[in-house]
């Protein structure tokens, strides 16, 4: 065998299934056989680099923000801070879709976390996407208060509200509604980032 199975071969082959899989099911829980399965190679194998479903599940989170946000645009000093961080979350909210896409998603969504009682994979799950969101947003606003354009404050919470922010915004994105979706999602963008950025809390 060219490479053992423990090996950083089979780290990324188990990345990619689990990112794959997630990708064609938001909603789908990243069971350790079925990863596995995907990903050609042993149970313990994957258990040998993701000793837990957790880790798991914030490798793959964080895998497709670096991919679909790759070299955020957090750091292009040459807009100023405001556009840069509206812009950043205008990304997250792309993953929403907007109509039928936004439906099917929210759907999948309800019918894995909601509707059901939660078992404590389901929670796992959700926590760790609920987490690797918080985490990118704190992020970027590290990046920002370094610059001095945000002040010295709890980035946590900040990070928290833009976050239920961005979750109002993709769940409207998936309703009915008589306005411009764009120009309601701006003026809701521009405010929150308003502000987050004015604020000391």
């Amino acid at each position: 065998m060219a490479e053992q199975e423990t090996g950083t071969g089979s780290r990324d082959r188990i990345l990619q299934a689990a990112m794959a899989m997630f990708g064609e099911n938001q909603g789908a829980r990243l069971s350790v056989r079925a990863v596995a399965a995907r990903a050609g190679v042993s149970t313990g194998s994957l258990r040998y680099h993701f000793p837990t479903q957790r880790v798991l599940q914030d490798a793959v989170l964080a895998g497709i923000y670096d991919v679909i946000t790759p070299g955020d645009r957090i750091h292009d000093r040459s807009a100023p801070a405001r556009d840069r961080l509206i812009d950043c979350l205008r990304q997250v909210l792309a993953l929403a879709g907007v109509g039928e896409q936004a439906r099917a998603g929210w759907g999948e969504i309800f019918k894995t976390y909601i509707e059901p009682e939660p078992t404590e994979e389901s929670r796992a799950a959700y926590l760790a996407i609920e987490r690797e969101g918080q985490r990118r947003v704190e992020y970027w606003l590290t990046v920002l208060r370094g610059e001095g354009a945000l002040a010295e404050g709890d980035d946590g919470r900040r990070a928290r509200f833009l976050v239920t922010v961005l979750n109002g915004l993709s769940i409207a994105r998936a309703l009915p509604s008589e306005e411009s979706i764009l120009a309601a999602e701006t003026e809701t963008l521009n405010a929150a980032v308003d502000h987050v950025l004015g604020s000391r809390f």
